[in-house]
């Protein structure tokens, strides 16, 4: 995959993950953990069925034996993912559940910095200063008003961004401290997508879903949520991560508009204020970090012709 088609790939990407909210937005009796299971019981299927043609079940049952605690601990962040993500959306609005998201990559920074020691640059600490400031904003107006139901449907959501960066944490703690292993992590997202059915089951029980719905549902665990990781997985190789990182906010600029433009749903002013704070300060971050890459790449660059 050359660096264009992996921008490409990234942009399908994101597109793919944004119809979930105004997909759910059209459902017409499946109640709130119905709607996870029926979603994360394709999506388990559909990935069960990629691997196993690809590796076998000897090789799919040897990948998840190689990856020991951290891929079930990683399987575990994932089935929160899958959970939290579809339950926040039956709680609060599309566009509350995508900006508390794309919190993940400032959450991750944080943990690695408590975790893991990482170092912080000046610009990530402005970026959780100004996101900060856009949250208290998008989210203060609903404390006022008494709005319980969004901040439940809020903080549901932001158990998301949390499971991605202890995820991403665990990873990078897992490589540092194993280098010499190449274990496949990939059999996570399988795993989590099996946790996330296994657990909203009986509390889907009994089933209200009509076949639209369930057709809709099972339609997301393909397109929206199969489809795309592995995409993803494939343009992540290509891609830098601030790159990636940048590509993947387009998820909420999509998710919102899609969502207005297909319902009746539209963001309030605090949450368009808010989010705008949020998203200007994430995308700042990664395209600073992409340009500082890419200006010490030039020097590098610059210094070898000089040397040579």
């Amino acid at each position: 995959m050359t660096h264009r088609q992996a921008v490409a790939t990234m942009l399908l990407v994101t597109l793919l993950w944004s119809i979930a909210g105004v997909v759910t937005r059209h459902l017409e009796s499946a109640q709130t953990f119905e709607v996870t299971f029926w979603r994360s019981a394709v999506t388990a299927l559909v990935l069960g069925g990629w691997m196993i043609a690809r590796q076998g079940w000897r090789g799919l049952l040897g990948a998840i034996r190689a990856g020991g605690r951290t891929l079930w601990l990683s399987a575990l962040c994932w089935s929160v993912m899958f959970t939290s993500f579809m339950v926040a959306l039956t709680l609060t609005t599309v566009a509350n559940v995508l900006i508390t998201m794309s919190l993940a990559p400032l959450f991750t920074a944080l943990i690695a910095r408590v975790t893991l020691g990482h170092r912080l640059p000046l610009r990530t600490w402005l970026a959780i200063a100004v996101a900060g400031g856009g949250i208290a904003w998008m989210y203060g107006s609903q404390v006022g008003a008494g709005t319980g139901r969004d901040l439940i449907g809020t903080l549901v959501a932001l158990s998301v961004p949390v499971a991605g960066a202890t995820m991403w944490t665990l990873l990078q703690h897992n490589a540092r401290q194993h280098p010499e292993t190449r274990s496949d992590m990939t059999p996570a997202v399988l795993l989590g997508a099996l946790v996330s059915t296994a657990v909203t089951l009986p509390l889907s029980l009994p089933f209200a879903a009509s076949a639209h719905d369930i057709g809709l549902l099972g339609m997301l665990g393909v397109v929206q949520l199969a489809v795309p990781c592995l995409l993803a997985v494939a343009a992540g190789r290509v891609l830098k991560a601030p790159e990636a990182s940048l590509l993947g906010l387009l998820e909420i600029l999509f998710g919102v508009v899609l969502t207005w433009l297909g319902t009746s749903e539209s963001p309030t002013v605090e949450v368009v204020g808010g989010g705008s704070l949020v998203l200007l300060a994430l995308a700042g971050n990664e395209a600073w970090a992409l340009w500082s890459g890419s200006t010490r790449a030039g020097a590098s660059a610059v210094t070898s012709m000089k040397v040579s």
